[in-house]
């Protein structure tokens, strides 16, 4: 007998927020929540209730960051702005102006190879990537130019991955070509080129297991892994998905499952072992699914880990899917 997919232990809602284009948990018992209408709020877990909202801009919040003391946000458009937090509230502490149009989202990196240092990668214009010191304000930005003109036409970045292996720090960053990149980040050498998928929307990638997993506007998930002698990208297999279109790819933390936010309103869920679909989650009717969340550690509330999807209907879904 087939299980049924769960119902979501929660689902958070505010007349005031609209569509959710964006989440990050601080700690395990906040979820931030960036909006289509450019302001970010603050969700109590403990309560379910949203503690505070702010305006950033008036341009979508396309990605969210949360340090132990900062808030970054990302604004359509490619502007950056930090935040420190003050009291009950988050003071603004400078702005990072973007000359990026696409979709692709910054990622938020801490390098346990030198002392938890926090990095934020994030799109600049045509094919080049920033390098943002988050906690050293008087560090240089590095810029990750692709200048090597024995590479195809790339396009702009569309989407990114840090992660560390052999205590290095790596960057993988897919463009509109389709071709992935791996970077060197302490050499700003590039390793390799493999082209994966065109215009790809998402990327993850987990050292543990040498696995990675790519979505974008077609109706396959592809996943893939490493070499590691010569950190050269392998492709691995397809998964066909009913309903093309995919916002976000998410691996959960221990790296049991991976999730997907579709075009269609759908988070499927996958196992990481045997990639093989596990349910499918029909919480979100109006509109695409934007984003996905693992909290690190479990919520008091539920005493599990949870996942968060941020809709277009105006809605946070918040599923257990460990019990």
């Amino acid at each position: 007998m087939a299980v049924l997919p769960p119902d979501p232990v929660f689902s958070l809602r505010s007349p005031d927020m609209g569509a959710v284009n964006s989440l990050c948990f601080q700690e395990s018992d906040r979820l931030l929540a960036g909006t289509i209408k450019g302001s970010v709020f603050l969700w109590d877990l403990q309560t379910n209730r949203s503690a505070l909202h702010f305006e950033v801009g008036a341009d979508p919040i396309t990605s969210l960051h949360h340090t132990p003391d900062r808030l970054v946000t990302q604004e359509k458009g490619g502007t950056i702005t930090m935040f420190s937090i003050g009291g009950s509230s988050y003071v603004k502490e400078r702005s990072i102006p973007g000359n990026h149009q696409g979709f692709c989202r910054s990622a938020l990196h801490t390098n346990t190879s030198k002392t938890n240092e926090q990095l934020l990668f994030y799109p600049c214009d045509e094919s080049s990537i920033g390098v943002l010191h988050v906690t050293d304000a008087a560090a240089p930005t590095q810029i990750l130019v692709p200048d090597d003109p024995q590479l195809p036409k790339l396009g702009s970045v569309t989407c990114f991955k840090p992660f560390e292996c052999a205590s290095q720090l790596f960057l993988l960053a897919g463009y509109e070509s389709g071709h992935f990149l791996t970077w060197d980040i302490s050499s700003s050498v590039i390793l390799d080129v493999l082209e994966l998928a065109q215009d790809a929307t998402s990327v993850d990638y987990d050292p543990v297991t040498n696995r990675g997993i790519v979505s974008g506007p077609t109706d396959k998930l592809i996943s893939f892994s490493y070499q590691r002698s010569s950190m050269q990208l392998q492709r691995g297999s397809e998964l066909c998905i009913k309903n093309p279109g995919v916002n976000s790819v998410r691996i959960r933390p221990d790296q049991k499952v991976f999730a997907s936010a579709g075009w269609d309103g759908r988070i499927r869920i996958f196992s990481w072992k045997s990639l093989r679909p596990l349910a499918v989650l029909t919480q979100h009717k109006n509109g695409g699914v934007m984003d996905l969340a693992f909290s690190s550690q479990p919520v008091a509330m539920w005493r599990a880990p949870i996942m968060a999807a941020a809709g277009m209907d105006g809605q946070i879904s918040l599923w257990d899917l460990y019990n």
